[in-house]
């Protein structure tokens, strides 16, 4: 679509962002019928594209990418995309449905004007829509603690968005600051290059590739657990802001096991709380961190075996994991001289930037209040974050059900307002009581 038709248009629904989320419900309003515009400020899978590295795949199979009416077309169902799939997957799907995209534009501004149509300015001019779906995901902004600015000048400094592959790291030693998926899977791309890796451990849990015959994926998804809703959770505020297990689809797929690293020769230590120049200070928590990680990861084993028992499913039995490394000692300092450490890789994830959006429709944390993506601003969607309603909802195995809900939550409203002449949300029966943040 040429860009110039968005300034001083008007549409039914303008969905901003094409990445998954976007080309979801875009899918899903065209077969019902409803007349939208997707606008994307870069290009589809510019994400993908830009902000993965070399080695990058996914960590959920591939099974699991269920874009609607466009599951996973390969010949690997078991396997993982690296980075090159996961952009031709997308691109796919869009020759597929065709959708009414605009490339090239970024929106700046989105606000309620007279009569509650939104506006929307962007780079092209401005326009107006009904009903909003924002489907710009979580990942917005790098972000990087304030500490940073106390390394030394020659030291180099990589967010993980930007880190495509060790040549591109200076030589000497490197320190990984974070262990969530990516600093793990950072940490082990360095490693097996050769490269003297140090590596700061936070606290986030690892699950195993395999267990006992089948991905841990495929036997946590026939026990329903991408299936079950955040309104099941006492402490949904908690669960949206948990950290993802650690593991890793390269290969083939396989356990990421830190202590397995720091067998081989990888550098351990706790939390990185300070730096003082050349020095940096750690927590006294590797020990307990790489405890917590393992129980996690038994754990989600221990409910495996409870669902093979209780279902009378014959599998092969497996022994449990013991740990192949204990730390002798954890250091609490380290000086970035003597260890020879050249650069630094902060895995240390993004900030939400919606402050485009000039609606009051967030908490005091900045996140969007809504259910199942619906806020309380008539007419205004979020679509794509994770634990939206479920685990895979900012993934490709669940935000096609995510988009669905809402493309029937606009489609009820608008056929509402056929009836009583405006348009004022949707019916009882589609929304809860109140949004949740």
């Amino acid at each position: 679509m040429n860009a110039r038709r968005l300034a001083g248009a008007h549409y039914p629904v303008a969905v901003v962002g094409g990445g998954q989320a976007g080309l979801s419900v875009s899918y899903c309003l065209r077969e019902r019928g409803i007349e939208h515009v997707v606008v994307e400020r870069n290009r589809v899978g510019h994400e993908w594209r830009e902000r993965r590295w070399g080695s990058f795949c996914l960590v959920t199979p591939n099974w699991q990418c269920k874009l609607p009416g466009y599951p996973y077309q390969g010949d690997d169902p078991d396997g993982f995309m690296v980075r090159d799939e996961i952009i031709r997957y997308l691109e796919e799907y869009v020759a597929f449905f065709q959708p009414p995209l605009v490339e090239g534009v970024s929106v700046t501004g989105l606000r309620r004007g007279v009569g509650g149509i939104f506006e929307l300015a962007t780079t092209e001019g401005k326009f107006t829509a009904d009903q909003v779906v924002v489907a710009t995901g979580p990942y917005h902004t790098p972000s990087v603690p304030r500490m940073a600015e106390r390394l030394p000048v020659g030291v180099e400094q990589i967010h993980s968005s930007r880190y495509r592959n060790p040549e591109q790291v200076p030589e000497g030693a490197v320190l990984v600051v974070g262990t969530g998926q990516s600093g793990c899977q950072i940490a082990e791309d360095l490693h097996l290059a050769g490269r003297q890796v140090h590596l700061a451990v936070g606290s986030a849990p690892r699950v195993a590739r395999f267990y006992r015959g089948r991905d841990c994926v495929a036997w946590l998804d026939d026990m329903g657990y991408y299936n079950k809703g955040i309104d099941e959770f006492d402490d949904a505020g908690a669960v949206r802001m948990r950290v993802n297990h650690y593991v890793t689809g390269r290969d083939g797929g396989r356990d990421i096991d830190l202590r397995a690293f720091a067998r081989d020769g990888m550098r351990l230590y706790g939390r990185l709380t300070g730096i003082d120049g050349a020095t940096l200070d750690f927590a006294d928590d590797l020990k307990v961190n790489l405890d917590r990680a393992d129980a996690v990861a038994e754990g989600i084993k221990d409910s495996i075996d409870a669902h093979i028992t209780a279902q009378g499913i014959e599998a092969p039995d497996e022994p449990r994991y013991v740990p192949v490394w204990e730390p002798s000692e954890q250091p609490d300092a380290l000086d970035l001289a003597e260890a020879g450490i050249t650069s630094v890789v902060w895995s240390t994830g993004f900030t939400r930037d919606h402050r485009w959006v000039e609606i009051p429709a967030f908490d005091g944390r900045g996140y969007p209040m809504h259910w199942r993506g619906a806020t309380s601003t008539p007419g205004l969607y979020f679509l794509g974050l994770p634990w939206q309603y479920s685990w895979g909802s900012g993934r490709f195995e669940a935000v096609g059900r995510d988009a669905e809900f809402l493309a029937n939550h606009i489609d009820a409203s608008r056929r509402m307002a056929d009836v009583c002449g405006t348009l004022t949300g949707a019916p009882s029966e589609l929304t809860s009581a109140l949004p949740i943040g």
